[in-house]
């Protein structure tokens, strides 16, 4: 009798050899099954992060089919200036020059003076009654709704803050009122200089990314 067989046993129960049998737990299946889902969603965790991580330090830019960004291009050409439309010389713009202040003779030596910045002089004279002591600024340039975007900024440029408007004239003469803000005419010098600033072609807008 084997030395494992328990005492007051034997016949089918008695246990030959000399090694003890091996006693395995039986196998979990569902914590087999626990761990093999956990796995997976640790992976499926991983690649989500990694894809997160490739956009935010590419910069997020997507690609199309063929694979390039659609971002700005690496070398823009700069874009051509744009030219303002032409612009009148005095000498094609007619102005009637009108006073509607108290002070005597203004018109004429306001006149005078365009005259020799090579402006052309129509009427001169008090302003009509609409304006006659009625304007506080430095004065007001009238004129047909097409001279707004030419006529006008040009003789703007000889009188700083003076404001410009349109009226239903079919001419193409302009009218210059002087008001109780008027000290005199912008310095030619600094005419000039706005004259040749509205003559400059205009920067074309920049293309933001």
């Amino acid at each position: 009798m084997s030395m494992l067989t328990p005492p007051g046993m034997g016949g089918k129960y008695r246990i030959t050899g000399d090694k003890f049998p091996r006693m395995r737990r039986p196998r979990n299946r569902r914590r087999t099954i626990l761990a093999v889902v956990a796995s997976l969603m640790a992976l499926g965790m991983a690649g989500w992060g990694t894809l997160q991580l490739i956009e935010v330090f590419g910069g997020g830019k997507k690609t199309t089919a063929a694979g390039r960004g659609q971002g700005c291009p690496k070398a823009a050409t700069p874009s051509a200036p744009v030219r303002n439309a032409a612009l009148p010389k005095p000498a094609k713009i007619k102005v009637n020059v009108y006073n509607a202040t108290k002070r005597g003779g203004l018109a004429k030596e306001t006149a005078d003076e365009l005259k020799k910045r090579g402006f052309t002089i129509g009427k001169v004279g008090n302003a009509p009654p609409l304006y006659d002591k009625k304007v506080k600024g430095t004065g007001i340039l009238l004129g047909a709704p097409k001279a707004v975007s030419g006529v006008l900024p040009v003789l703007g440029t000889q009188l700083k803050g003076a404001v410009q408007k349109a009226d239903g004239r079919k001419g193409t003469d302009v009218d210059l009122i002087l008001g109780n803000g008027f000290k005199s005419l912008t310095t030619k010098k600094d005419a000039d200089k706005a004259l040749a600033a509205l003559a400059r072609p205009a920067p074309a807008p920049s293309v933001k990314c």
